[in-house]
C-alpha cells in the first residue's frame, strides 16, 4: 500500500464530517500514514493519531461540548478561553507530546506575532492544538515560546503542501465549501465566518489541486458551533468519501475490508 497522507481543514463543528471521512477510510482498509490538521481538523487529527476510532471520537467530542460557546471559560480579556479543551485532551491522551502519537501529526497555526503560518510536528502537543483552534476575536491567543498564536486557518486552512513531499498519496477533507451569500443567516457569527471563508478561498482551492483525492461534503446550513447535527454531519462526510470509493482504493492500492475498524 502506498504511503497515504490526510489533510483536515478547520471548520468547527463541521469537523464531524472529517470523522465520517476517517470512518470511510477505515472501512476501505486505507491506512493513514500522516495527518495534517488545522483547528477542528487539528483536534480530530490528534485524537485519531492517538488511537481513537472515528465513532469513539464522535462520542467524546459530543459529550464534551467542544464547540458550544457557553461551555468555554470566559477570560479577563473579554474573550473565551480554550482551557477546557486542554483539560479534556489531558484526560484522553496520556503523553503531552507529538512523539507518543501512533501516527505522525502536523498541526497548522498562525504566528500572530510575526504574521505567518507555522506547522508544528514535535514537542509539546496540547498547546499547539489550542493555538490551531483559537479563532480570532472569539478565543484568547495562545502563547508559545514567547509568541502569540491563533487559528491556523487565518493563514492556511488546508495545509496540503506539508504532506505532499512526505506521502505518495494525499487525501484532503475540506468542510467549508464556499456558497454564495444568499444562503447565510444575517447574524454576527455567520457573517464573520462567511467573510473569513471568502478571504481564504483562493488559497484553499489552490491547495486542493495538490490532493490526489479531494473530499468536500455539502454542509450548507451547519454552523461551526452547532453540535446538534453531529451525527448528520458525520454521515455527510462518510457518504461523500464513499462516493469516491473506487478512486480512493485505486490511488492508495488498498483492499477494502469488512466491518468497522
Amino acid at each position: 500500500m502506498r504511503k497515504t497522507g490526510l489533510v483536515l481543514s478547520g471548520g468547527g463543528a463541521r469537523g464531524f464530517a472529517h470523522l465520517g471521512v476517517l470512518q470511510a477510510l477505515d472501512e476501505l482498509g486505507i491506512r493513514v500514514s500522516a495527518i495534517a490538521g488545522v483547528s477542528a481538523g487539528a483536534v480530530t487529527g490528534t485524537l485519531y493519531a492517538a488511537g481513537y476510532t472515528p465513532r469513539k471520537i464522535l462520542e467524546l467530542i459530543k459529550g464534551q461540548n467542544f464547540y458550544k460557546l457557553p461551555g468555554f471559560q470566559f477570560s479577563r480579556t473579554g474573550l473565551f478561553s480554550l482551557k477546557n479543551i486542554e483539560l479534556v485532551l489531558a484526560q484522553l491522551i496520556k503523553e503531552n507530546n507529538f512523539e507518543h502519537l501512533q501516527i505522525p501529526l502536523y498541526i497548522g497555526a498562525t504566528n500572530l506575532s510575526e504574521g505567518r503560518a507555522e506547522i508544528f510536528s514535535a514537542g509539546s502537543l496540547f498547546d499547539k492544538v489550542l493555538a490551531s483552534a483559537s479563532v480570532p476575536a472569539l478565543f484568547v491567543p495562545v502563547l508559545i515560546d514567547g509568541k502569540y498564536y491563533v487559528d491556523g486557518g487565518v493563514t492556511n486552512n488546508f495545509p496540503v503542501e506539508c504532506l505532499r513531499d512526505k506521502c505518495d498519496v494525499v487525501i484532503g477533507s475540506h468542510v467549508n465549501k464556499l456558497y454564495d451569500g444568499h444562503h447565510i443567516d444575517i447574524n454576527r457569527i455567520q457573517i464573520i465566518e462567511h467573510c473569513f471563508h471568502l478571504a481564504i478561498a483562493s488559497k484553499v482551492y489552490a491547495q486542493a489541486t495538490l490532493c490526489d483525492v479531494f473530499i468536500e461534503p455539502e454542509l450548507m446550513g451547519f454552523g461551526m458551533f452547532d453540535l446538534k447535527q453531529a451525527e448528520i454531519v458525520f454521515e455527510r462526510g462518510y457518504l461523500t468519501a464513499m462516493e469516491q470509493k473506487e478512486k480512493l482504493l485505486t490511488v492508495t492500492n488498498a483492499l477494502p475490508i469488512r466491518g468497522e475498524v
